[in-house]
């Protein structure tokens, strides 16, 4: 199945359903199931920020399986929408100048962990 790695907090704020887009550079024609990896990279400001949620933050570990629905240029208008959303935790993709995509993610389900080493981009995780 396919993989995404995503930094903490951000993947749990994914795997405990506060983030419904991952942001990226780059753009996806990819549609279907999807494995939130929790990588090893932490942003410190960002756990800084959510630390009043009080979640856990596993690293190195597959955490949640959602489904990948849409691939959204960040737009001024798509940028309005995740501030109505919520303006905290799409903060970074709301003041981002740079060209970004965010992946929509629906179905969002936190899973038993999986220990894998994360790769970038999407990557396959052979189910054993």
């Amino acid at each position: 199945m396919k993989v995404i790695t995503v930094k903490q907090p951000y993947a749990s704020l994914i795997a405990e359903g506060y983030k419904e887009y991952e942001f990226r550079t780059w753009k996806s024609s990819y549609r279907g199931e999807l494995y939130i990896h929790a990588g090893l990279g932490v942003d410190k400001e960002g756990m800084k920020k959510f630390e009043y949620l009080h979640l856990d933050y596993p690293q190195g570990q597959i955490i949640a399986k959602c489904k990948m629905t849409d691939c959204v240029l960040m737009d001024e208008k798509q940028k309005e929408l995740l501030k109505e959303k919520d303006p905290i935790v799409y903060q970074g993709a709301i003041e981002s100048q740079s060209k970004e995509y965010g992946f929509h993610l629906e179905e969002i389900e936190k899973i038993k962990p999986i220990p894998a080493k994360g790769k970038l981009s999407f990557w396959e995780y052979e189910e054993k």
